[in-house]
């Protein structure tokens, strides 16, 4: 069995195709169990981000696993195949390998190296774990990939940067006004990435830090980190009337700030522009509102470009860290080979064995005549006879396993040797 990666992400799917093939995060212990229970999976891990939505599995058959993914992503997102299944793309065995560790690692990102999707890939893992979903490949896979993801920013300087999307959001709004120096912002949701937000404010200066969450204590919690403030969702529209920047990364499935309501919010001030940065995925403000007078309205594809801007010149540390990639897909592919190949080959070892052990027993009383040096001799002989016959086909099957090819050899040393 080899382990399929497909999935889309920024780079191949418009915006609004991204946010509809989002997983909600109470969903996927739903669909991990749909994948597990489909007829070419055994195991599953989801990763769905603001920048991706991919599905980790063992397979049995590429194809068929193609397919049973295909078919999943489409019930999830309702939406027919055709809609979407040729933005997919699917990469087998060690290119799957390749893709996540990249991914891991934070070349994948729309921000070059950035901080959150390690913690993602080993959430998304921990998920997978505890629903039961991933197994023993997975769980090697995946722990390879935290691993150099985790080394890519120790022995690299791609963390050195802006290594985040909210560290990137704030950028691009600061990019945008010049300076946030005495400026009014508020940010809608308190999770990971509203904290990150509003911790950079705080770095770039932001004159007043205004914090608005559906859970009020954790509205409180992250202002008070900051030094903001906490308002409530329910005083939304009075609080935009006044300030100059909003900063939103909630987790909703639907629309926080509609185009109706930001119109009677911009009536209301006439005279003063407000940007709004919207990184969540699904999006939190109707798309719609930037056509109204005085808003402009920034989302994940200007993020985005903003990011590619700011890449040149950082070419060096991506070179460095696709050398860890190669190195840490080397030693997992080592690790995996020993690992699956093992038991089948001590097997086949033990049970050619126990055949040499029964026919000396057999021939025990035509040997009786042999002195303890002649015996020492016999056993020493046939052992060495086994060793010399058994070295190539273990030597091919460590080298094959977790391959295709590696998968029809052990089969068929399954089959010729009863194991």
């Amino acid at each position: 069995m080899s382990v399929v990666a497909i999935g889309l992400n920024h780079r191949t799917v418009p915006l609004d195709l991204l946010e509809r093939m989002t997983i909600d995060p109470s969903r996927i212990p739903k669909v991990l169990a749909d994948l597990c229970g489909r007829e070419h999976l055994n195991e599953a891990v989801v990763l769905s981000t603001c920048n991706r939505t991919e599905i980790y599995a063992v397979a049995e058959r590429f194809h068929g696993a193609y397919g049973d993914v295909r078919d999943a992503l489409s019930e999830v997102a309702y939406l027919a195949p055709e809609e979407f299944s040729d933005h997919l793309y699917s990469h087998y065995d060690t290119d799957a390998v390749r893709h996540l560790f990249s991914v891991a690692a934070g070349l994948d990102s729309a921000v070059l190296g950035e901080s959150e999707i390690l913690g993602q890939v080993k959430s998304a893992w921990d998920l997978a774990h505890t629903e039961g979903a991933s197994g023993s490949s997975l769980n090697l896979l995946f722990r390879h990939a935290v691993e150099t993801g985790k080394r890519a920013r120790t022995e690299t300087t791609i963390s050195h940067h802006t290594t985040s999307i909210s560290q990137a959001a704030v950028a691009m709004a600061v990019d945008r006004l010049g300076a946030l120096d005495g400026r009014r912002v508020l940010v809608l949701g308190a999770g990971e990435m509203g904290e990150g937000m509003a911790t950079s404010l705080l770095g770039a200066g932001a004159g007043e830090v205004l914090v608005a969450n559906r859970t009020w204590e954790r509205a409180v919690e992250v202002a008070g980190r900051v030094g903001g403030r906490a308002v409530r969702l329910a005083d939304l529209g009075s609080t935009l009337a006044d300030v100059d920047l909003m900063l939103t990364s909630t987790g909703a499935a639907s629309l926080m700030v509609e185009h109706g309501d930001l119109a009677a919010t911009m009536a209301e001030r006439p005279d003063r522009p407000l940007l709004i940065v919207d990184i969540a995925v699904p999006r939190d403000v109707d798309p719609a509102a930037a056509d109204l007078d005085g808003v402009t309205l920034l989302d994940m594809t200007d993020l985005r470009r903003f990011a590619e801007a700011g890449l040149r010149g950082r070419q060096g540390e991506v070179v460095a860290v696709r050398d860890i990639v190669e190195d840490e897909l080397g030693r997992f592919l080592d690790t995996r080979s020993a690992r699956e190949a093992a038991p089948l080959i001590s097997e086949l070892r033990s049970r050619t064995e126990e055949v040499r052990v029964g026919e000396l027993d057999r021939f025990r009383n035509r040997l009786v005549h042999l002195d303890e040096r002649d015996r020492e001799t016999v056993e020493a002989l046939t052992r060495g006879i086994l060793a010399k016959v058994l070295h190539d086909p273990t030597v091919r099957l460590k080298d094959a396993a977790g391959t295709p090819r590696g998968d029809r050899l052990a089969e068929a040393l399954r089959d010729l040797f009863d194991l």
